[in-house]
């Protein structure tokens, strides 16, 4: 405090008469001295939670691309874009003890990844486990369990699919729609709403084709609660991205 008057009166003494100062006592500069702490103190706790955002999604499954997605920078212009962004937003708050899933589905390049990204970005802000997986990775992962050599088995890989809060499981149609894809998209599906922890699927499929993929079995489980599905039916945004957007 001292200090800060020492200098304030040094200033006055160079600062020429025709300038106004911006602090006319000690008691101005340390108000302002307080105000600025508490601005750098808000700063270094939304980096801090940025950067631990980033540590957890480089695990997560969450493209380098949409990393930095939110509902803030999700574009809107159309009412469908709206709907979805309101519903998604909603489906994210009100995410505590609700055992809905959702459904993205539609056709590519119109949003579906960067809203199912802003709902896990703020998840994991909120202190929740969430995986985003392809289906071809999926699968990678689930025949990688057959080698003699690996340290996990396909029973504890569905244990650990089946244990974050939230999973998303991305490109359901693009897969060679084996009969084993299926049965292990049945038994994540089967597990996890057993359990009351809510699916998220993203697909190019309508609702017939998604039906006729999976199965009523799986359509019918993620109807449980209050759920979400959203039919992106707007032209694709991909041609706009440049990658440097968030």
């Amino acid at each position: 405090m001292k200090n800060n008057i020492n200098i304030l009166k040094r200033l006055k003494k160079l600062i020429p008469k025709h300038i106004k100062p911006k602090f006319n006592n000690d008691l101005e500069l340390l108000s302002w001295n307080q105000k600025q702490g508490k601005i750098y103190s808000k700063t270094m706790i939304r980096e801090n939670k940025a950067m631990k955002m980033q540590s957890i999604l480089g695990r997560s499954g969450i493209r380098e691309l949409y990393m930095n997605c939110s509902f803030d920078n999700y574009k809107i212009e159309n009412k469908g874009q709206k709907r979805a962004l309101e519903a998604a937003k909603k489906y994210a708050k009100e995410f505590n003890g609700n055992i809905a899933s959702f459904i993205f589905s539609g056709r590519p390049g119109t949003g579906k990844n960067h809203l199912a990204s802003a709902i896990g970005n703020h998840l994991i802000l909120n202190g929740k486990n969430v995986l985003i997986v392809t289906v071809a990775d999926l699968m990678s992962n689930m025949k990688g369990t057959f080698n003699g050599n690996s340290n996990i088995t396909e029973e504890n890989l569905l244990n650990n699919l089946s244990n974050v809060d939230l999973l998303m499981i991305d490109e359901i149609g693009i897969q060679t729609e084996s009969r084993y894809e299926k049965v292990i998209i049945n038994q994540i599906v089967d597990r996890r709403s057993s359990s009351k922890r809510p699916t998220g699927m993203l697909s190019n499929l309508d609702y017939k084709g998604m039906k006729s993929l999976l199965g009523e079995r799986v359509i019918d489980r993620m109807r449980l609660g209050n759920s979400l599905w959203i039919t992106f039916e707007w032209e694709s945004f991909r041609k706009n991205v440049k990658g440097n957007e968030y």
